[in-house]
This record gives structure tokens, C-alpha cells and sequence, in this order.
């Protein structure tokens, strides 16, 4: 309910302006409820960033544990992140922007976005051993494709207008493929 309160209160105003009293306005729970579970502000922003990097991972998940064609497997993943990018746009934009001004949002949102990075680098490394990706610096790749999805998800999800979610999808998607698979 609190991590609900937090994410609906970030969807309307930067992180800046949330505070513990307004979060719990939102709740049916008492001020000292909130200390019961967090600490303070930058732990409940913490569990946000879990609670949404969980969805990405599950559906990014897709493409990294999957069985059969890649650019398949990856075009699934995409929608799926995409969908869920749709579903918290606002929120995770407000964590990016956060993250600018305060180094523990910095630190938990650059952790969420570097953990994707070392994921997909091992999975393209997976990949070339296959055979199905042809040589590359995976970590550099890696890098460059995840945090492109980052400001590119953000700046097309993240706030009004959006872009239709299947253009962001087919977009990232074609990227994705003809850098890795030549295909796309």
C-alpha cells in the first residue's frame, strides 16, 4: 500500500516533493507505520525501483531464458518491456530524475539500469558462442543498447504525449535485431 501511495504521488510531481507525511496521506496506514517497514524516503524509492525492476526483469526474461529463435525471443521481451515501461512511464521518469539530484536514487537507479547491462552482456555472449550473433564487445554493446532503451523508453513513456506503445516497440525492436542478429 505504501510503495502504491509513493508510486501514484511520483506519477504527479518529482521525487524532490515527496516526503513521508504525503505518502502516508495516501494510505490507510499511521505516519509511524511507514518507519515500521522503511527507513526513510530513499528506501522506499529503493523497493519501487525493485518492485518495477522486477517486472522488467520478468519480461526481459523473455529473451535471456528463452528457447528458440533470437530475434523472436527478443521482439516478446521488447513488447514486454515496453508494456510495463507504459504502465509505470511517469514513475520510472521521476526515479531518472531523480536520480540527477540525489546520489541514493542515483545509486539504486544506476544499479537497476547496470544490472540489465551485465545481464544482456552475458546473454549476447551466450549468443556468440551459438553462433547466432557474430563477433562483438558484448559488455560495450551491451551498454550501449540497454541505456539507449532507458532514455528512449523514458522520454517516449514517461510522459505526455506518449508514443504509441507499439511504434516504441517495433522501434526498439528493429534496433535491437539488426545490431545483434542482422535481422530486423
Amino acid at each position: 500500500e505504501i510503495i502504491a501511495a509513493a508510486e501514484a504521488l511520483l506519477r504527479e510531481r518529482p521525487f524532490r516533493e515527496l516526503t513521508v507525511d504525503e505518502v502516508m496521506r495516501r494510505t490507510d496506514l499511521s505516519r509511524p507505520s511507514f518507519y515500521v517497514y522503511f527507513r526513510d524516503r530513499h528506501h522506499l524509492v529503493l523497493r519501487v525501483v525493485e518492485h518495477i525492476g522486477g517486472e522488467l526483469f520478468t519480461m526481459a526474461d523473455r529473451w535471456f531464458k528463452g528457447e528458440g529463435d533470437g530475434p523472436t525471443l527478443a521482439r516478446e521481451a521488447t513488447e514486454g518491456i515496453v508494456a510495463v515501461f507504459a504502465e509505470h512511464g511517469p514513475v520510472l521518469r521521476a526515479l531518472a530524475d531523480a536520480a540527477a539530484d540525489d546520489p541514493d536514487v542515483d545509486e539504486a537507479y544506476g544499479q537497476l539500469v547496470n544490472s540489465f547491462v551485465e545481464v544482456t552482456a552475458e546473454h549476447i555472449e551466450h549468443e556468440m558462442a551459438a553462433g547466432r550473433i557474430l563477433p562483438l564487445d558484448a559488455h560495450e554493446t551491451a551498454k550501449a543498447l540497454v541505456w539507449m532503451n532507458e532514455r528512449y523508453l523514458t522520454l517516449s513513456l514517461g510522459r505526455e504525449p506518449t508514443t504509441e506503445r507499439a511504434v516504441v516497440a517495433r522501434t526498439l525492436h528493429t534496433i535491437w535485431s539488426r545490431v545483434l542478429y542482422g535481422k530486423g
